[in-house]
């Protein structure tokens, strides 16, 4: 068992127990934190609470959470958009609203269990039974291109050159307000968010470097259509950069404090392009997805 202890502060009161419990241990789903409220394991004040319990300043709130059980994740039939494939990596164009790979709580319905189906026993092992294949992520509701290795020559190969910060990435994305310059550099460290723990933050004493350029493709009337090159892979570090000069991305629903009208499903941003040296043939290869239909549209509503 594993027992964790927290006491709430002020400017986090008033949030759902789930809801506050997750920002607090992140590699928990909501439905895994609701799980073991309804089991008890919650306590708070020494009491069990349902999980739309507010929590409030200086609740003492004690979680026990079970010894891990092996998970068993079941390959699943799904329509996966494949760009590229051969021996040694997939290129998926992953839409909106789809989770990469499996987490505590939440077993099925990933990339990583249409994966499983598609590719059988052919996925790198080096991340584990949750993350098989798996060498880098995008978020949930970002789409566009994902490497998946088939095996762990590739995946190290591959790694490596995350690493080194050699393979390029670029994104599109729409930003709220218009740009003013044609292009620009953010290099500002980004790190968790010193109060908000499931929010990423430029952190200047205890954030990690992080670069991103951007470039203007079209303004628009209150919007901007931006393109941009990652030279560092920080979590969020694109939605964190924008926002950091006020140029949030359209829809961001943690970064972007303006509601947007268009009932977005999450932010507007497209992994559009990523290349890199080939494992086997050792040749640079890039592969690009084409711009999602829901970004198409909101453009021409846009323009």
């Amino acid at each position: 068992m594993d027992h964790e202890h927290y006491i709430v502060d002020s400017n986090l009161q008033d949030l759902r127990i789930d809801k506050y419990l997750h920002m607090l241990i992140p590699q928990s789903s909501r439905a895994f934190i609701q799980k073991l409220l309804k089991e008890e394991k919650i306590l708070v004040n020494g009491k069990s609470v349902k999980s739309s319990y507010k929590v409030q300043e200086n609740d003492s709130i004690n979680v026990t959470v079970p010894e891990p059980v092996t998970a068993r994740i079941e390959p699943e039939k799904m329509d996966i958009d494949i760009l590229y494939e051969d021996d040694d990596f997939l290129i998926v164009n992953k839409p909106k609203n789809l989770v990469v790979h499996p987490a505590p709580g939440h077993y099925s319905g990933t990339l990583v269990n249409g994966l499983m189906e598609h590719c059988k026993d052919h996925l790198s092992n080096i991340n584990g039974v949750l993350r098989p294949g798996i060498v880098h992520r995008i978020d949930k509701d970002t789409t566009g291109t994902l490497i998946v290795c088939k095996n762990d020559f590739s995946h190290n190969f591959i790694a490596k050159q995350l690493k080194d910060h050699t393979i390029t990435r670029k994104y599109i994305g729409i930003t709220e307000g218009v740009i003013k310059d044609d292009e620009g550099v953010i290099d500002a460290p980004i790190g968790r968010h010193p109060i908000k723990r499931m929010e990423m933050s430029i952190n200047n004493e205890h954030g990690k470097h992080a670069v991103t350029h951007y470039k203007v493709l079209r303004r628009l009337k209150q919007y901007t259509l931006a393109e941009f090159q990652l030279e560092t892979g920080r979590t969020h570090q694109i939605r964190v950069h924008m926002a950091s000069i006020n140029h949030p991305l359209l829809g961001d629903e943690i970064y972007n404090h303006h509601p947007s009208k268009f009932h977005l499903q999450g932010q507007c941003l497209h992994a559009q392009t990523i290349g890199f040296i080939h494992p086997s043939t050792k040749q640079y290869v890039e592969f690009e997805a084409p711009i999602p239909e829901y970004m198409r549209h909101l453009l021409d509503i846009l323009a």
